[in-house]
């Protein structure tokens, strides 16, 4: 039987699905060039979406033809960003995503898509390009505050640079009908002056939205923090005395967060309207019980990847999940649904050695709760002949929550009632 003639066919490459809701993606950095070899897996392109960069690896071998898009370009999911020549058979179609190449007579079907421009949306005369105007919606800012936002792209195209400036600077939204808008322009600012050796570094673009949406959340949601001391000695007793067998088991180290994971979720189920989210004048009551976690990145930055329904997992769940998420976090590895559909965050600051903090709500959640270090200090204890005094094992807990919704009354018990889970944990408990 005669061998099957192999032709050069070119491979399409698609923006792939990033996540639910995700219909664009922003090309930060091509991996690779036209004319290079490239093999099967091997990275192609770096890709953003809201705060997740991810990878693009080759899914055959071969030769990179063309480049469709730029670098700073944002192609829609589904559409080509590159092309490949690979080889294929004469006598078979080469499947290529979602695309099929068509080969006959022993040539290849060749669909080639000229690079194009970055598509700009003329909103109201406002020129915006589509992640631009996603990241105003996500921060409220419509089409007539946009009028308010001083371009500084080409032909005065505002980019995600000057949303950000903007937003740091003092939104002018929430006016009075009869308020004078005034430019952002023209908005009085602190005055900078540079000293002998100052040195003026950009911020990266994660820091940027990191910066964005802070201020965003302090403007938006009445902060204010409530603070309980716990007496975490049963636990610190417990987690020595199995730490080391999980870890030859599981090859994973055990932390004190699973069990504050545990403890928080487990509480939420009791205190439903905490587990919020604020929509203008209504309250969105959360379902699903999904747990973010802060997790500072090795340049300086953070992320909070989510265990999405956290109350259905114990602690050896809990444990797996927390150690491959803030791995994959620190290798740039999450996926953007990882990141997402969060509705109460927590930040363990105590690994750091800080005492406490007052943390900032990650908006739309309603609520973020800091774990501080553990410290040995004198404390009072319940002895049959009173009180005494013993070193015990103390942590601080701080609740920052919106107090548009949450009262002190509820803070101050949902609190209370994390402390006690902890301060009666069960030292007779298997991971």
């Amino acid at each position: 039987m005669p061998e099957e003639t192999k032709v050069k066919v070119n491979y399409e490459l698609i923006l792939p699905s990033m996540g639910e809701g995700i219909i664009e993606a922003t090309i930060t950095k091509w991996l690779v060039s036209p004319g290079q070899h490239v093999s099967i897996d091997q990275p192609l392109v770096e890709v953003a979406t809201d705060k997740v960069d991810s990878e693009i690896p080759s899914p055959v071998e071969g030769t990179v033809v063309n480049l469709v898009y730029r670098e700073g370009e944002i192609p829609n999911v589904g559409e080509v960003i590159a092309l490949i020549e690979t080889e294929g058979k004469a006598t078979e179609k080469l499947s290529v995503n979602s695309y099929d190449l068509a080969i006959s007579g022993g040539q290849s079907y060749e669909k080639v898509k000229p690079p194009r421009q970055t598509r700009i949306e003329k909103t109201a005369d406002v020129k915006v390009m589509p992640l631009v105007r996603m990241l105003a919606r996500q921060h409220g800012i419509g089409a007539d505050e946009l009028k308010l936002i001083k371009g500084t792209g080409t032909d005065g195209e505002i980019t995600m640079n000057d949303v950000n400036q903007y937003i740091m600077e003092g939104r002018l939204n929430h006016k009075t009908p009869d308020a004078r808008e005034v430019p952002v322009d023209q908005v009085q600012k602190p005055e900078i002056r540079l000293n002998a050796g100052d040195e003026i570094v950009e911020m990266d673009r994660m820091r940027k939205l990191i910066a964005s949406h802070m201020i965003s959340s302090k403007r938006t949601a009445a902060h204010v923090t409530s603070f309980l001391e716990a007496d975490v000695t049963l636990l610190v007793k417990w987690r020595e005395e199995q730490k080391e067998k999980f870890l030859k088991r599981e090859n994973i180290r055990l932390t004190f967060t699973p069990v504050f994971i545990e403890a928080v979720a487990q509480t939420l189920k009791e205190y439903p309207r905490i587990n919020v989210s604020v929509s203008g004048e209504s309250i969105i009551f959360r379902k699903g019980i999904n747990i973010g976690i802060a997790t500072a990145l090795a340049d300086g930055n953070l992320i909070v990847p989510v265990i999405k329904n956290a109350d259905h997992e114990n602690l050896g769940g809990l444990s797996r999940k927390l150690s491959d998420l803030a791995d994959r976090a620190r290798k740039g590895a999450l996926h953007p649904e990882e990141i997402k559909g969060g509705t109460f965050t927590i930040t363990n600051i105590g690994q750091y050695n800080n005492l406490t903090g007052t943390p900032i709500i990650n908006q739309p959640e309603s609520a973020i709760l800091a774990f501080g270090t553990i410290l040995k200090k004198p404390w009072a204890v319940k002895t049959a002949d009173g009180y005494g005094v013993a070193v015990r094992d103390i942590m601080m807990l701080a609740l920052t929550y919106d107090h548009r919704v949450i009262d002190g009354a509820l803070g101050g018990s949902f609190l209370n009632n994390v402390v006690q889970r902890l301060e009666n944990f069960d030292i007779r408990r298997e991971v």
